[in-house]
């Protein structure tokens, strides 16, 4: 008997609507800061790894695009891929260039330098995205760390697109920075409430 679907099992379309706007107005990209604090709450309040195992609309996507609709080859990911190394390595460069992004966002809103509508791409190439920013009543800051939120979120899903050609469907979870963040929250949560014997 087919299991009946509940309304988390939809927010792949949260992912696929965040990455569409965000290309027509780079302001949109502020909603992805809801991905990056919901998974923190949940593991801070629960305990849990519920946000990764039933809520993530990028894993949904990943699970749907390469399971159901067969991209994915399905091979195990590499055993240097799931080790602590890379993962917690992966997290630091990770937040080496989050902090980065917002340097620069600092120094927008600073007047330190001006705007530079485009997105960079695998922290590496940077495409022009002019057209999705068209000024508004907020600050250039403003639309930098769009620019520069869009970037990691666009960058993260080429990654994980990339890794679930390659590999398993869902294979980006294995080293997705805010799941290895979670992971360290609820180690550390439950570690602290353990009965002392």
């Amino acid at each position: 008997m087919r299991q009946k679907k509940k309304w988390y099992d939809y927010l792949w379309l949260f992912s696929l609507t965040y990455l569409a706007l965000g290309f027509f107005n780079i302001l949109f990209a502020w909603l992805g800061l809801l991905c990056f604090f919901i998974p923190l709450i949940i593991a801070v309040a629960g305990g849990n790894k519920a946000y990764c195992n039933k809520y993530c609309g990028r894993g949904q996507l990943f699970s749907l695009v390469g399971g159901r609709f067969g991209l994915s080859r399905k091979k195990d990911i590499p055993k240097w891929m799931r080790s602590g190394y890379f993962r917690y390595g992966f997290l630091i460069f990770f937040f080496v260039m989050f902090f980065l992004m917002l340097w620069n966002t600092y120094l927008v809103f600073a007047g330190a330098r001006s705007l530079k509508t485009a997105v960079t791409l695998l922290w590496t190439f940077k495409v022009p995205w002019h057209w999705a920013y068209r000024g508004t009543l907020f600050s250039d800051g403003t639309a930098q760390f769009a620019f520069g939120f869009y970037s990691v979120m666009l960058t993260s899903t080429v990654l994980g697109f990339l890794t679930m050609i390659l590999f398993k469907p869902r294979s980006w979870c294995v080293y997705c920075p805010m799941g290895t963040m979670t992971q360290l929250i609820c180690k550390a949560k439950n570690a602290s409430t353990k009965p002392v014997s």
